[in-house]
């Protein structure tokens, strides 16, 4: 599987190879010459969610079923019972909202293996419109009874993730982005578990808890808050939504005392909201903000354009770091009532 995530560089002409969809694609059609329970549905999008790759290697086990996603769930829900293991590729916005009574009642409900790799997720089909964007899902999805839900930081991380999910009885959600975000890994000899943050870079000051495309500029925000400002951050990928490390949060807010979450997400429901009920119900405070698209739908524009706009970028999330340190945290180590 090596050969599939090989290079650490980055630039135009790597899209066909290192983006996160073309990497899934590539993973799904190596996973399918040793596993025959794997089969493969779109709703005609082969080619922009690189399920393709599946089509041309088992076109036997490949169903398009046209644009009708709602369909492509209740089929991928069929074959499931009959013992199959159902890759369903769509847009993420398609995916948790056209179908999403679907994925509710036909997949979930019945707790069935249907992994569902939802591409252009977030905001990065900026320049699509409002239509196009999708930052409901996670708070959709990980709303939904038996759903695992999966947001790898990059394309090595997808295909980590991709791998990992057939050994989960049930449904499985797994989000990426268009596809031309940089990676974060220089391969995958890393550790990476489903619902176990990884450790990006260790810190004692502040934690920066993000997902998805956020992961790679936090780390960048961490290097440069340490160069500027002599800060040591912590960043954790928490690249599983649901279910989520809990233990790495308390670490954090017991370590740490200052917590910033980011995601390409709103706000409302996703990471910030599930680490934010993680620390209320532990009892312990801390310093604590969410970042993210602040309950609006996002403007139309290029991704690299809206992240910056949105401060989901290095220089954003570094920015509010910094306005965090001035409020106080509890100095108090055990918590315990006076």
């Amino acid at each position: 599987m090596a050969s599939i995530t090989t290079g650490t560089t980055w630039n135009c002409y790597d899209s066909a190879t290192m983006t996160a969809r073309e990497i899934y694609g590539r993973t799904l059609a190596e996973m399918g010459k040793t596993n025959d329970r794997i089969v493969g549905l779109t709703a005609d999008l082969a080619k922009t969610t690189a399920i393709v790759h599946f089509a041309n290697a088992f076109p036997e086990r490949f169903f398009n079923v046209g644009i009708a996603e709602q369909n492509m769930m209740g089929i991928a829900a069929g074959l499931a019972k009959t013992g199959l293991i159902p890759f369903a590729s769509t847009m993420s916005i398609f995916a948790c909202l056209r179908a999403g009574e679907q994925v509710r009642s036909d997949i979930a409900y019945q707790n069935l293996p249907v992994k569902i790799i939802a591409t252009h997720a977030g905001i990065s089909f900026g320049h699509a419109g409002t239509t196009h964007h999708c930052t409901e899902d996670l708070a959709i999805m990980r709303a939904i009874p038996n759903m695992t839900v999966i947001a790898p930081a990059d394309g090595i991380e997808t295909s980590r993730a991709v791998r990992a999910c057939v050994d989960i009885p049930g449904p499985v959600y797994i989000r990426i982005g268009r596809g031309f975000e940089p990676p974060c890994h220089e391969n995958e000899d890393y550790p990476f578990q489903i619902g176990k943050a990884a450790l990006m870079r260790d810190g004692t000051d502040f934690t920066i808890i993000s997902c998805g495309i956020a992961v790679l500029q936090a780390v960048q925000a961490a290097n440069t808050l340490a160069e500027q400002d002599h800060l040591s951050v912590r960043v954790l990928n928490m690249h599983t939504i649901k279910p989520l490390d809990r233990d790495a949060v308390l670490a954090a807010v017991s370590e740490t005392r200052r917590i910033l979450t980011v995601e390409e997400h709103n706000t409302a429901g996703g990471l910030g909201d599930a680490v934010g009920g993680v620390i209320a119900e532990s009892g312990k405070g801390c310093v604590f903000r969410k970042h993210g698209l602040q309950d609006e739908f996002a403007e139309i524009g290029y991704a690299e354009d809206l992240y910056a706009h949105y401060g989901l970028d290095a220089n954003g999330i570094a920015e509010k770091v910094r306005a965090m340190l001035g409020l106080e945290a509890e100095a108090d180590e055990d918590w315990e009532d006076e």
